[in-house]
C-alpha cells in the first residue's frame, strides 16, 4: 500500500461546495453544506459570510461584505478556520477595519493572528480592583474613581461630547496603551478622531479599530470583539490596557439586525433576546486576571435622552460604574459635560483613600444643597445664611466651575487633581 502524503491526499479530497438558496433582506439562506454557527463561508468566491443560525438542510448566514451582486444559484464553500485577529506589539499605533485588516495606508501588519474567541477569566482567578487608574479628568478622578480592571459607561444623548472625552481618557490615562473601538461611527468622523482627538501622541500607544455605520453588521459587531480580543492578548502578556468602546448602543443595534434576520422574534423595543447576553458576554471578558488587567470605559447612546431604555438599563445592571454627561450642561459650554451628582463609580471605596471619600461627599453635597435651592435662587428667593451649604456653592461658584471644567488638550494627574479639591473644600469652611 501507497503512503501519500498529507498534502497530497488534501489536495486530493473532494470540495465540499452548496449554493445560495434565498437571498432575504440582510442575510443569505445556503443549502448543500454542513457548517457550525460561528463557521464561516464564502460565496462566489468573492463575499464571505458567517453562519448565525442552522436548521434542517439550511444555514442561515450574514455576509461581513457588501451583498451586491449576489443571486440566487451562487456558489458557496467552507472556509478554514474562523475569524482571526493581529495581535502584539506591531498592531500598536495601527488602525484596522473589524475583520483585522489594516485601513491606514502603511502596508501589513507584523504581528500574530489568533481566533476571535478567548475564555472569560473564572470568577475565582480576577485579581481584586483595589489600584485607582488616573484617567487625567478632574471630575472623573476625584468624583467617580476609576480602579485598575474596572468597567464604566459613558452614558449621553447624542452631540454631548462622548468621544471628546474619551479621546482625553486615552491621552491622558495612566494604562500602559489604549485599545479604541469606534462602532457604527460616521466615517466623517473617524479621522477627525484619530488626528484632532486622538493626535500623534495618543496614537502612538494606541489601537484603533473601526467599523462605520454603512458595514453590515455583523462588521460592526466583530469589531467590538476584535477590539476585545486584542486587549486581551496584551492582559495576557502582563499589561495594564485601557480599553474603549464608542459605542455599546450601536453593538447592540448590530444584534438586533442579525437577530432579526435569524429568525429571532423582536422583544424589547424591537431588541431579540439574544441582544443582551451578547453584551453581559462582550462586557464581562473586560476586567483582571492574574497577570494584567483590561479598564473598560464604554460609551452608551441613551435614546432620545431616556436613561432607562432597555440597552442602557442593562449595560449599567452590568457595569462597575457609570459617568452621565448631560445635554444642559454641554450647551452651555461645560466641558466635560459630567454630571457629577448622577455619575457612580461602584468600587469608588476601593480605589480611594477615607480623607479622598470625605473630600469627594463635600463637594457633592455643596454641588446637590445648590440644586435643590435652584428655583429660590432663580427668583430671588433664596437669602444668604439659610443653609451654610448653598452659601457656599454659591460664593464658590467659579471656583468649582474651574475645578469640575477641563479643556480638551489639559492634561490633570490625579495627585494634583485631588490637591485642588482639598483646597477647595477647606476653603468652604465649616458646613455642620
Amino acid at each position: 500500500m501507497i503512503a501519500w502524503p498529507a498534502a497530497v491526499l488534501d489536495a486530493a479530497r473532494p470540495e465540499r461546495s452548496g449554493s445560495v438558496s434565498r437571498i432575504f433582506g440582510l442575510g443569505v439562506e445556503v443549502r448543500g453544506i454542513g457548517a457550525a454557527v460561528g463557521d464561516l463561508i464564502t460565496i462566489g468566491g468573492r463575499v464571505d459570510a458567517e453562519v448565525v443560525a442552522a436548521e434542517r438542510g439550511a444555514l442561515r448566514c450574514m455576509p461581513l461584505s457588501a451583498t451586491t451582486g449576489l443571486r440566487v444559484g451562487d456558489r458557496v464553500t467552507p472556509l478554514s478556520g474562523g475569524l482571526s485577529v493581529p495581535v502584539g506589539p506591531g498592531v500598536l499605533g495601527r488602525v484596522i477595519d473589524g475583520l483585522g485588516r489594516p485601513i491606514d495606508d502603511r502596508g501589513p501588519i507584523e504581528a500574530t493572528r489568533v481566533s476571535l474567541g478567548h475564555d472569560t477569566p473564572p470568577v475565582m482567578e480576577r485579581a481584586r480592583i483595589d489600584v485607582p487608574l488616573s484617567s487625567g479628568v478632574r471630575a472623573i478622578d476625584t468624583l467617580t474613581p476609576i480602579g485598575r480592571g474596572q468597567r464604566m459607561g459613558l452614558f449621553a444623548g447624542s452631540g454631548v461630547g462622548k468621544s471628546s472625552l474619551l479621546s482625553m481618557i486615552a491621552r491622558g490615562s495612566a494604562a500602559d496603551l489604549n485599545v479604541i473601538a469606534l462602532v457604527g461611527e460616521r466615517g466623517r468622523e473617524v479621522r477627525e478622531f484619530i488626528e484632532d482627538d486622538l493626535g500623534p501622541e495618543g496614537l502612538a500607544r494606541s489601537v484603533v479599530v473601526v467599523s462605520t455605520s454603512d458595514e453590515p453588521a455583523m462588521a460592526r459587531l466583530r469589531a467590538a470583539f476584535t477590539a476585545t480580543r486584542i486587549a486581551e492578548a496584551f492582559r495576557d502578556g502582563g499589561g495594564h490596557v485601557m480599553l474603549m468602546m464608542d459605542s455599546l448602543t450601536r453593538v447592540a443595534m448590530a444584534q438586533r439586525e442579525i437577530g432579526l434576520a435569524a429568525g429571532e422574534p423582536p422583544a424589547t423595543r424591537g431588541y431579540p433576546p439574544s441582544t443582551f447576553p451578547v453584551l453581559a458576554n462582550l462586557l464581562e471578558r473586560a476586567g483582571n486576571d492574574r497577570q494584567g488587567s483590561i479598564t473598560g470605559v464604554y460609551t452608551v447612546l441613551v435614546d432620545g435622552d431616556d436613561h432607562n431604555e432597555p440597552v442602557a438599563d442593562t449595560v449599567r445592571s452590568i457595569l462597575d460604574g457609570h459617568i452621565v454627561l448631560d445635554r444642559s450642561l454641554a450647551l452651555t459650554g461645560h466641558h466635560p459635560a459630567i454630571d457629577v451628582l448622577a455619575s457612580v463609580s461602584r468600587l469608588a471605596g476601593k480605589v480611594a483613600t477615607g480623607e479622598q471619600q470625605q473630600l469627594a461627599t463635600a463637594l457633592r453635597t455643596v454641588l446637590s444643597a445648590r440644586q435643590g435651592a435652584h428655583d429660590l435662587i432663580g427668583i430671588g428667593a433664596y437669602r444668604a445664611g439659610a443653609d451654610l451649604r448653598v452659601d457656599a456653592a454659591l460664593t464658590h461658584e467659579r471656583t468649582i466651575e474651574q475645578f469640575l471644567t477641563q479643556s480638551l488638550d489639559e492634561h490633570a494627574p490625579a495627585e494634583s487633581s485631588w490637591q485642588r479639591l482639598r483646597a477647595l473644600v477647606m476653603d468652604f469652611g465649616d458646613l455642620s
